[in-house]
């Protein structure tokens, strides 16, 4: 039931998990939803608890990014690092290592560290041309640190590409099919951005020219008559 109801009650789904973990408190999977329905409500604090007996019972760092943010949660971004530092990356699966690098990256924003945190999210998963599971997290998250560093431009592609790779997720189911979609749209997304520059800088660029050629006149020949200029009647301007 607590799984049923995270996304559209927490609350209530905390209460389930509450009830599961006064009777069956010494089960790893018990303790781990009342930690995660906890975050949910935001009682970051019973979250920290929870996650820490269902590390020591379960033996597992599958929640490590959680635990990192919860750390966040009661305001603790220097030791969220800590926290977060302590683990061997190298040892977690791929869908726990991004949830990691994001969560690191966001304590070093609480921090006031927008290149540090940007440095967090250079990972390899970070590819632009491909998209899995991690994808619209991890672009999202690097799309928020650079427009903390004024990267407007740089940011919007990322967002871009995040949007992308969410709908390309939600189109496919075969990794293969999902990787053509993705950058198939990428590139149509791209293409767009280029069109509407070069349309912007045609628009300048012609802009340019019509002051260039009124520039050209002398202000002896703009006051001149049209018979001055050398123009017929038909040719002069009011």
């Amino acid at each position: 039931m607590a799984a049923q109801l995270i996304d559209e009650d927490p609350e209530l789904a905390h209460q389930h998990a509450l009830s599961a973990s006064r009777r069956a408190g010494r089960i790893a999977v018990v303790r781990e939803t009342l930690a995660i329905t906890a975050y949910a409500t935001g009682d970051y604090g019973l979250a920290l608890r929870e996650l820490r007996t269902y590390r020591r019972i379960s033996g597992k760092d599958d929640q490590i990014a959680l635990l990192v943010d919860s750390e966040r949660g009661v305001g603790r971004p220097d030791r969220a690092l800590e926290t977060g530092r302590a683990v061997d990356r190298a040892s977690l699966p791929t869908p726990v290592r991004v949830e990691l690098a994001i969560a690191m990256s966001g304590a070093r924003l609480d921090l006031g560290e927008p290149d540090r945190a940007l440095r967090e999210l250079d990972i390899p998963e970070l590819d632009p041309d491909r998209a899995f599971e991690w994808s619209p997290a991890l672009f999202s998250a690097r799309a928020a640190v650079l427009e903390e560093l004024g990267r407007a431009e740089e940011a919007e592609r990322w967002r871009s590409r995040a949007l992308v790779a969410a709908e390309a997720l939600d189109a496919a189911s075969g990794a293969d099919d999902l990787e053509t979609i993705f950058v198939e749209e990428v590139e149509e997304v791209e293409e767009e951005s280029d069109d509407e520059f070069e349309a912007e800088a045609s628009d300048e660029a012609a802009d340019v020219s019509a002051e260039a050629a009124v520039d050209d006149v002398s202000p002896e020949e703009h006051d001149a008559s049209p018979d001055e200029r050398g123009e017929s009647p038909d040719e002069a301007r009011p």
